[in-house]
């Protein structure tokens, strides 16, 4: 690649070192600091992959360049080429003498934040700005550790077995037969944006038998909290012939394997956050959801049994259960229509949460496979059969048992990384406040 002047990259990336001492290269990225020091002229240049100091030293270039570099604004964009040398920093060992410098693009001040961290700036500032909030190194890791956990968790599925699928988000029912749903108008005929990929992959395991996808979903809930979004990101798994208690030892392979890789593989990023999470230990605890009603009676209140956990509730069995654990058997009036009666208890249900302390991270189960059980099931829950027509006929065709769940990447994300609310490990995220940028 050449600028517009014809500066050949020759390396580009600021990250050198030894191996690269006497060489010539070229660096890019944008101006993080500027010091003049006498005949001397330090400059800051980041890329994404870390830091790097290029040195213009008056006489070995000339006056112009040196006003030049002296007076690019902060955080524009630089070619810069020179040789390699030692430096007397110890945060930077080596730094660039420079020769050249091209200015790509400049930055228009005032910005709308301080990349660097130093002026802080509130959530709302450096959503607003994402792209250049981006540039600040502890913003940019989380999102670092977010694509190693997608990774990581793509490779355990794998050598699962398990197929990666993509299936439709303009949907035509509820997946799972709520109200909170985004409708849109689709040439005409009512449709809604998917709140999961339930019946779909649910479908899948007809043939394929072990599917799993990673996309974006949607519910039209009015719920403004630090753990709740309109659009968020899941992992999904359906796999057929799994009992519930399969797809959790599924689940749990990849919460410790992910943050064991992840920890090994972005230390840097890490160290850059301020945070290192510990690597879970399986198997996970398991208690059932009568258990978990004994355990908020035995500090104090408790739902009646058949309620669901409320946040507080949440919130005072993290302080008995610190790390990852399930809840299992939730009555079956609290689960979808697609998740199959208990064994045992018709009361309750073949289901699952995976939470972190007070935070639910993943729901799941073994679902239904009998149509006939399944149409009861849709009745008892007050919802339109003929919407699930074509959902209900594949149950003819010679469904296998099945389970799967969903996780929340999003969340899960802020378990990894610590961070405090959601919406600081999305991109862009949709709460019904944020729509633009």
């Amino acid at each position: 690649m050449k600028g517009r002047k014809g500066l050949e990259r020759s390396h580009y990336s600021v990250e050198i070192d030894g191996s690269l001492e006497g060489r010539e290269v070229t660096i890019g990225g944008w101006i993080e600091d500027v010091r003049p020091l006498g005949s001397l002229l330090f400059l800051t240049v980041r890329d994404c992959k870390g830091l790097c100091q290029a040195v213009f030293k008056r006489g070995s270039v000339s006056d112009k360049l040196f006003v030049e570099a002296l007076s690019v604004p902060k955080q524009s964009f630089v070619l810069i080429k020179g040789e390699v040398k030692r430096s007397k920093s110890k945060a930077l060992p080596y730094e660039v003498d420079a020769k050249e410098f091209e200015v790509l693009n400049v930055a228009k001040h005032p910005l709308p934040l301080d990349p660097t961290g130093r002026v802080p700036a509130n959530l709302d500032v450096r959503l607003d700005a994402r792209p250049l909030a981006l540039r600040n190194p502890v913003e940019a890791a989380v999102f670092k550790v977010k694509a190693g956990l997608l990774r990581a968790a793509r490779r355990v599925l794998e050598e699962e077995g398990f197929i990666e699928v993509d299936t439709a988000k303009i949907i035509g029912a509820a997946a799972e037969g709520g109200a909170e749903l985004f409708e849109v108008d689709y040439f005409g005929k009512k449709a809604y944006l998917a709140q999961s990929p339930q019946l779909y992959k649910e479908q899948l395991t007809l043939s394929l038998e072990k599917v799993y996808e990673i996309a974006h979903y949607f519910r039209a809930e009015r719920s403004h909290t630090t753990r709740h979004l309109n659009e968020f990101l899941s992992l999904d798994i359906e796999a057929a012939l799994y009992d519930k208690f399969d797809v959790m030892k599924v689940l749990e392979k990849i919460i410790v394997e992910s943050v064991k890789e992840v920890r090994d593989l972005h230390k840097a990023e890490f160290e850059i956050i301020g945070y290192e999470p510990s690597v879970p230990k399986a198997p996970f605890e398991i208690i059932t959801y009568r258990k978990a009603l004994e355990e908020l009676a035995a500090k104090g209140t408790a739902p009646s049994f058949g309620d669901d956990l409320d946040s507080e509730d949440l919130r005072r069995l993290g302080e008995i259960h610190k790390g990852y654990y399930f809840i299992i058997d939730w009555p079956l009036k609290l689960k979808p229509f697609y998740i199959r009666p208990h064994e045992t208890d018709e009361f309750l249900s073949e289901s699952f949460d995976l939470m972190y302390s007070w935070l639910e991270l993943a729901s799941g189960g073994q679902r239904i496979h009998e149509r006939w059980l399944l149409e009861k099931r849709l009745k008892e829950a007050g919802l339109d059969m003929k919407s699930f027509e074509h959902h209900l006929k594949v149950f003819d065709w010679g469904m296998p048992p099945h389970s799967g769940w969903g996780l929340g990447v999003d969340r899960w994300t802020m378990v990894v990384t610590n961070r405090r609310n959601i919406r600081e490990t999305v991109l862009y995220p949709r709460d019904d406040q944020r729509l633009v940028p």
